[in-house]
């Protein structure tokens, strides 16, 4: 990951991130810092667009809300940072704007397919204290997947799923399983 020295406003990183040379940039902000994110390892690419695909079989037919990809942006209050999950969930219910640069909420569900020099655990806070009420953080290589959510205490738990376990979307998306066998390829 580069990271750019200079500090930028909200309204600076969203007129950089939107420059055409930057059109192929996964671009973070982090309190006043550009983060360019760089690509996904392909591993890490086709786990990400198989559960964008599981998710949208169950949300889309369903009229739940909205399943978005890499590209999406999440400005998390109130720790300042727009964060790009590989994968997220936002509910109708939320009346949310599609338009813009990035979501003014955290999502409700947000999914990191982890790198190896990803701090995971950094991020899974920042959605946790912004509202997020549903963290996965995937492992590939590990084929193992963690399923953060938040306690009354503003801390989280985790429930680790194996590839014998099927993931439960619970009240964030009700009805939803997804084996993890078919998110990981063989």
């Amino acid at each position: 990951m580069a990271v750019q020295e200079q500090l930028y406003t909200l309204e600076e990183y969203r007129k950089i991130a939107l420059l055409p040379e930057n059109e192929d940039k996964r671009l973070e902000w982090e309190s006043g810092v550009i983060v360019d994110m760089g690509s996904s390892s392909r591993l890490n690419a086709v786990i990400a667009a198989r559960i964008i695909y599981f998710l949208n079989l169950h949300v889309i037919p369903n009229d739940l809300g909205y399943v978005t990809g890499p590209d999406a942006g999440f400005l998390l209050n109130p720790v300042g940072r727009v964060r790009l999950p590989d994968a997220a969930f936002i509910s109708k219910a939320r009346g949310v704007d599609l338009m813009g640069v990035e979501f003014d909420v955290a999502p409700d569900l947000a999914v990191e397919v982890v790198s190896p020099d990803e701090d995971v655990f950094r991020k899974v806070k920042e959605y946790i204290r912004s509202g997020t009420r549903m963290v996965l953080a995937v492992y590939g290589q590990e084929k193992v997947v963690d399923v953060f959510t938040p306690t009354l205490e503003g801390e989280y738990r985790v429930q680790e799923l194996t590839l014998e376990d099927t993931f439960d979307g619970g009240e964030v998306l009700p009805g939803f399983k997804l084996r993890l066998t078919d998110i990981f390829p063989a």
